[in-house]
This record gives structure tokens, C-alpha cells and sequence, in this order.
């Protein structure tokens, strides 16, 4: 794949360091989501304290991320596989916003987030 010489250079500015970034995001978004079912679960007239823009916020950072770093990966090792299983977590993420909250929609949540945390652990390990 030949890309313009502008372009070219904004994907290759984009290195690893942004896979680890976004593999920590995924692990933020687990201790969000557990932490949020426990206190839920606990306090359960606590929902007022998970605002719903927090989920809808954390999902566009995440195809951001993901845009960008499997993207780049991409372009820079040409290996679509890395790509294809974090668009499948992302996919999974965003169905999970339309299961009413509780236990399905966690785990689906936990399931996409973790997908999506393979697909950038598969995309730096191949840049290297």
C-alpha cells in the first residue's frame, strides 16, 4: 500500500507507545466497569453517581485509539488480523451501550474492552 508523503508521515509518527497507551485505557475501562457493578450492586441507590456519558465519552476515545494505533499498524507491518479483532471488541462495546445496565451488559462490555486490548497487544507485537 503506497500512501502520500503527508500522510505517510502522521502514520508514522504514530508508534507503540500509543498501543500501550490504549491497552491501558483498556484496563482502566475494566476497573470502571467492575468497580461500577460493585457499587451498584452495594449501594443500590447509587445510580445517580455513573453518569451514561461517561460510557458514550469512553467509546469515542476508544475507536480514536483504535483508528489510530491499528491503523497505523496497518500501514506500518500489513497485518489486517490486529485491525480486525479490536474492530470486533469496538463493535462489541458499542452493542453493549444498548443492553439496559447490569450484568449483561458488563460482561459484554468486559468482553469487548478485552478484545479490543488483544487486537493492540497483537498490533505491537507485530511492529516489533
Amino acid at each position: 500500500m503506497t500512501l502520500s508523503p503527508p500522510l505517510a508521515r502522521v502514520w508514522g509518527s504514530i508508534d507503540a507507545r500509543f498501543d500501550r497507551f490504549a491497552i491501558g485505557l483498556s484496563g482502566l475501562c475494566v476497573v470502571h466497569c467492575v468497580t461500577t457493578t460493585v457499587l451498584l450492586t452495594v449501594l443500590s441507590s447509587a445510580g445517580a453517581l455513573v453518569h451514561p456519558a461517561i460510557h458514550e465519552i469512553g467509546l469515542m476515545l476508544a475507536i480514536a485509539m483504535g483508528v489510530l494505533t491499528l491503523g497505523r499498524g496497518i500501514v506500518s507491518h500489513g497485518y489486517f488480523m490486529p485491525a480486525v479483532v479490536g474492530a470486533f471488541g469496538l463493535g462489541i462495546m458499542a452493542g453493549a451501550l444498548s443492553i439496559p445496565h447490569g450484568g449483561f451488559e458488563t460482561f459484554w462490555t468486559l468482553m469487548g474492552v478485552s478484545l479490543l486490548a488483544l487486537g493492540h497487544d497483537l498490533n505491537r507485537r507485530a511492529t516489533y
